[in-house]
């Protein structure tokens, strides 16, 4: 049976961060990668990542809480591209939401969704036209939901090549 808890969100501040990169690690754990997989300093390089893109790229995140403790997060920043961006701004300036997670036990209760919807009007804000995101298979309804498409970006695992 689930309940009805009443939860607030919250812009980040830097004493978050580290909870953000814990976050980011349960994500993983979440989506099945191994333990053994996650680099052992996991935190310091969540950290500097935060750092430098909080200096860069307009980084800021945001939290839920449920009576003063934090149950789920997400981060977001302007995209800084896979290619060089010869493009104006007005025709595609993209955000980048990542790290969303919630507890296991307060899923389904549509605190993502707020988190989600934070994080888009923040980098609506800074004039983004576009956001980006990867899904996990648990999250791809939840983002689909809010309007998210499927997008023509396709991978090739080279693992998985001979």
């Amino acid at each position: 049976m689930m309940t009805e808890d009443k939860f607030s969100i919250r812009e980040i501040n830097l004493q978050d961060d580290s909870l953000i990169a814990e976050h980011l690690c349960k994500l993983w754990r979440d989506n099945d990668v191994p333990a053994e997989s996650i680099r052992s300093d996991w935190l310091e390089i969540s950290l500097q990542f935060i750092d430098l893109a909080r200096q860069e790229l307009y980084y800021t995140g945001f939290v839920a809480e449920v009576e003063d403790r934090v149950v789920g997060s997400t981060s977001c920043q302007l995209f800084a591209g896979l290619y060089p961006n010869i493009l104006e701004d007005q025709y595609k300036k993209s955000g980048y939401i990542w790290g969303v997670y919630v507890e296991p036990s307060y899923r389904g209760r549509g605190i993502a969704k707020k988190l989600m919807l934070e994080a888009v009007n923040y980098l609506k804000s800074l004039g983004c036209t576009r956001v980006v995101l990867h899904a996990s298979p648990s999250g791809r309804p939840v983002y689909s939901r809010l309007g998210f498409l499927d997008s023509n970006e396709m991978t090739l695992d080279l693992s998985e090549v001979n």
